[in-house]
């Protein structure tokens, strides 16, 4: 119905890593002003810039998490019943960098419609 078409063509995209420093915040930046969708991201520790919050959960239609175990966090934290993909990008990169970037463009389009 109406709101299937309107899921398919707006999404609101998590993005969560650590620390909410590099990753997930360049990843945020990237699809911050993309025309469809809207974005926002978050860490898991308590210590975090941002921290991920149940609210964060609810209004996200797909989550992207950098590492496996950003995902077996949230799993143990809150109860989701939506997607959760791995990027499986390493905590090596700074916030902007050119090839994180382009790993994080290349693994989240697949996934948007």
């Amino acid at each position: 119905g109406r709101f299937a078409k309107a899921r398919l063509d707006s999404m609101n995209l998590l993005f969560i890593c650590s620390r909410n420093q590099w990753r997930s915040p360049t990843a945020e930046a990237i699809f911050k002003n993309h025309p469809q969708h809207k974005a926002r991201s978050a860490g898991t520790p308590s210590k975090a810039r941002i921290v991920v919050k149940e609210a964060m959960i609810r209004w996200a239609d797909l989550i992207f998490v950098m590492e496996k175990r950003h995902r077996q966090l949230l799993l143990d934290r809150f109860e989701i019943d939506k997607k959760i993909i791995v990027l499986n990008i390493p905590d090596e990169y700074q916030f902007m960098d050119a090839e994180l970037i382009e790993m994080i463009t290349t693994s989240v389009s697949p996934h948007l419609p």
